[in-house]
């Protein structure tokens, strides 16, 4: 039984907000209601008059995958513009996409973590329509992994990119529309923005507690188990390691040919991370990194979500396949996000430090007591901006 309604579910009752209004919409198609309708059918039925589309990151319909270009589109007969293109000059829209909308609803169903790119896509629009004049309309939705639990640092100077683009913790714990309140006060003051509230969410509460359907955000996204270990072993992408894009069970799913999976699955559940386990297997990406090749590695498996500290447990793992294969681990090479001359894994932490500490020049419980603190003074920065209280 559904428990809680989206923002888009809220404005869909009560649209008067775009009643008569020329609008655009940022959204793909996991911005449904919780009829599953998308937001764009549901929209044009119910408020004023779409004149554009906007797309994220894997475009409208989430069939690109990780880092391909997408290209515009019609949909039934309305523009469709591609925020994910050939550069970085395409992460944003051009002024001329906005001269002739009055607002621009935002619906992403983010997933809770600074490297997830939904976030930065809304907030490179919030910064084109504080400079062209239009009103931002955010339909908030539940953060998938709750809004308690924070970890991660700071975006260190030069280390801000598309997966750093956010001043917040890498598990941040704020749901989209709490992130709009944040950027709008620290970077865009002169932006008209409206955030639109779920009805009934605790902050406390998982995405499967909430009763909403999951709807897969991006083709590598297809549970909430994925969502949950995706703060950590995201940072795989960083390494020459399949992370398992290419089989049934992304980022849980991790290794390459000449990885001892046996091994490190004992050296992992030696070191007893909590709220989770590793499981050695054998696997084959059908794409991506070693496509067609069989894997040894280990599958990541969630205990205890609560407990489990995705990304202290992300660079644990880096941190022991490197050690028990250092002549063949490697970092890789090729441009991350359209950055080229800082390391994929220096970006997704926000600064080098996750790196030393992966290659032995640094200590994991002196970076891990950093990142605690850094969460402690951001919990209470974060405050002034929550829609959902802490502890009700």
């Amino acid at each position: 039984m559904t428990k809680v309604s989206t923002g888009l579910d809220v404005l869909c009752r009560d649209p008067a907000l775009l009643a008569g209004r020329r609008f655009a919409l940022l959204a793909n198609q996991a911005a449904v209601t919780v009829e599953l309708e998308p937001a764009w059918e549901v929209l044009t039925r119910t408020a004023g008059r779409l004149v554009r589309l906007f797309a994220p990151e894997h475009g409208l319909y989430g069939v690109a995958q990780d880092m391909e270009a997408v290209g515009d589109e019609v949909l039934a007969g309305v523009p469709v513009r591609s925020l994910y293109g050939t550069d970085e000059s395409t992460l944003a829209p051009p002024p001329r996409e906005l001269e002739e909308v009055e607002a621009v609803v935002v619906d992403l169903p983010d997933i809770g973590c600074r490297h997830y790119t939904f976030a930065a896509t809304m907030a490179h629009m919030m910064a084109a329509c504080e400079a062209a004049g239009v009103e931002v309309i955010v339909c908030d939705r539940p953060n998938p992994l709750g809004g308690l639990a924070l970890e991660g640092g700071p975006v260190e100077e030069g280390y801000r990119s598309f997966v750093s683009e956010l001043p917040v913790p890498v598990r941040h714990g704020m749901t989209l529309g709490e992130l709009a309140l944040l950027l709008r006060e620290e970077r865009h003051p002169d932006l008209a923005l409206t955030v639109v509230p779920c009805q009934g969410w605790r902050r406390e509460w998982w995405w499967d507690e909430t009763g909403l359907p999951w709807v897969a955000p991006s083709p590598n996204m297809p549970t909430l188990t994925t969502a949950a270990v995706y703060p950590g072993a995201c940072l795989v992408e960083a390494t020459d390691l399949s992370e398992g894009r290419g089989t049934t069970r992304p980022f849980q799913l991790i290794g390459a040919p000449w990885l001892d999976g046996e091994e490190l699955a004992r050296r992992l559940n030696r070191r007893e991370l909590p709220g989770c386990r590793f499981r050695s297997c054998r696997f084959r990406p059908e794409f991506g990194k070693w496509a067609g090749t069989v894997c040894g590695g280990v599958e990541w498996h969630v205990l205890d979500r609560p407990a489990m500290r995705p990304l202290a447990t992300g660079v644990t793992l880096l941190e022991e396949a490197r050690a028990l294969a250092p002549e063949r681990f490697a970092w890789r090479r090729e441009p991350y996000e359209f950055v080229a001359d800082v390391p994929a894994i220096d970006l997704l932490t926000g600064s080098p430090a996750a790196r030393a500490v992966v290659e032995g020049q640094g200590d994991a419980s002196v970076l891990f007591s950093q990142w605690d603190e850094y969460c402690r003074r951001f919990r209470r920065r974060r405050r002034a901006y929550l829609l959902y209280p802490e502890g009700e």
